[in-house]
């Protein structure tokens, strides 16, 4: 099977879509850029490949009349099983870097007790953690591991008199170190054993069984042929494409924006390092924008580093921030005060859900500068990038924009994320298919990154 494959290496998380040579998404993939571009890449893709293969089952259950009503359930269940046994082999390689850093530490005190009662509560926690019909926390191993490292080691520090930072040192080494290895190795025995896992817990006649182990090998054994592959994002430069299949941030949000919404006309993208506001015409095709580049203030790394202030997961801000009863007025939301103004603000006994209320609002109100200087926010308005996941963001974006514009339709989606990635595999299947004409129109808008 032919596909095209589009990766938007942004500063916090690249991500990766595949397309058929319809333009249908095959699958998508996520992972954490921090610790190297080149290894976030590979395994970007490898984790879109992998998707790939398990809506490929689901499409092969879905074929037959007689299992059609549970191919979402059997698609849901494998995946389940994989990712806890993928989960649990993140852990084992994580415990075994921190346990290294511990034996070998010059530290008159012994932290190799604590870590292995961590590591091990974490264990027993993750069968939990993906029970069915339990929703992810976060796409990432570090914020789901990390949130829960954290309150572990706060008990762990308390019981063993050891110091709480140190414990967490240990932690934020073995993270850096395991992102920094390719984990795509094992994924196709695992994507083995969770198929046919998924295959035995559910009751089925024998004819059925059949069935799906026939569905299980062509989602195992259906070649992937990439025929094009056009890389986006704050990191592109690093992307192993040549040149020409290099393509600006700006007009990859746009078409991707545009192919999920097509009636988007203003696009606003919140991403790790920088904010864009997008005007797109009818067909997609960029007409101006405002870029915020100079620095990550309100961005998605802004929030990160306000998640560590806190001790929190960068999943939990908005959840928490959506209990505000009276958000603060924050006077800046640079990076480089940020960690003073938290502090003095948690010092005056202010709530941690008033100050993260106030954050949320001050992030909008930057992109709301940028939105009013590209045209303003026409019907209908799109939502992309990272940060448009977070609740609380969308809120504050919504009640402002309607403050300042009237109310619009504002379109914000699960795969968010992957507009980028989306419009990036879109130019890879017209770059492939020879659509010189659809290409060199979206081209012809000139906008750069």
């Amino acid at each position: 099977m032919k596909c095209c494959v589009g990766i938007d290496l942004g500063s916090t998380a690249t991500k990766a879509v595949v397309l058929d040579e319809e333009g249908c998404i095959l699958g998508r993939g996520v992972t954490n850029s921090r610790s190297n571009y080149d290894v976030a890449c590979m395994v970007a893709r490898a984790e879109a490949l992998l998707d790939t293969r398990f809506n490929l089952f689901q499409a092969a259950v879905s074929h037959q009349p007689d299992l059609r009503a549970h191919a979402q359930a059997l698609c849901s269940e494998a995946q389940r099983h994989f990712r806890l046994e993928q989960y649990l082999a993140q852990l084992r390689e994580l415990a075994a870097t921190a346990l290294v850093e511990a034996e070998s530490s010059r530290s008159e005190q012994s932290f190799v007790t604590p870590l292995h009662e961590i590591f091990d509560a974490l264990r027993e926690e993750a069968p939990a953690l993906h029970a069915p019909g339990e929703r992810p926390r976060s796409d990432f191993f570090r914020d789901v591991a990390g949130s829960r490292f954290m309150a572990l080691a706060a008990e762990a520090a308390v019981r063993h008199d050891v110091p709480h930072e140190l414990l967490l040192g240990f932690f934020d080494k073995a993270i850096l170190a395991v992102e920094g290895r390719v984990s795509s190795a094992g994924l196709q025995e695992r994507l083995e054993r969770a198929l046919r896992a998924t295959l035995e817990e559910f009751d089925l006649a024998e004819g059925e069984r059949q069935v799906l182990r026939s569905a299980v090998r062509t989602a195992i054994e259906t070649p992937l042929i990439e025929a094009c592959s056009v890389g986006t994002g704050y990191g592109r430069a690093r992307l192993p494409f040549p040149k020409e299949r290099i393509r600006s941030e700006i007009l990859c949000h746009g078409l991707g924006a545009h192919a999920r919404f097509p009636e988007t006309r203003t696009v606003l993208d919140i991403g790790g390092q920088d904010t864009k506001a997008i005007q797109v015409d009818e067909q997609g095709i960029v007409t101006s924008f405002q870029m915020n580049d100079r620095c990550a203030a309100g961005c998605g790394r802004y929030l990160g580093y306000i998640a560590d202030e806190m001790n929190l997961g960068l999943h939990e801000l908005g959840p928490l921030a959506l209990r505000a009863k009276k958000p603060v007025r924050i006077s800046s939301t640079c990076t480089v005060f940020a960690g003073a103004e938290l502090r003095d603000r948690l010092a005056s006994g202010q709530r941690r859900e008033d100050i993260l209320g106030g954050l949320h609002r001050a992030i909008v109100l930057r992109a709301m500068s940028l939105l009013a200087r590209s045209g303003g926010v026409r019907e209908q308005f799109t939502f992309t990038g990272g940060v448009a996941k977070n609740e609380a963001a969308v809120r504050a974006l919504r009640q402002l924009v309607e403050e300042n514009y009237g109310e619009r339709t504002l379109n914000t989606s699960p795969d968010s994320i992957y507009m980028g990635a989306l419009g990036a595999a879109l130019f890879a299947l017209r770059e492939s298919t020879g659509d010189r004409e659809a290409l060199s129109t979206a081209l012809g808008a000139g906008a750069t990154s």
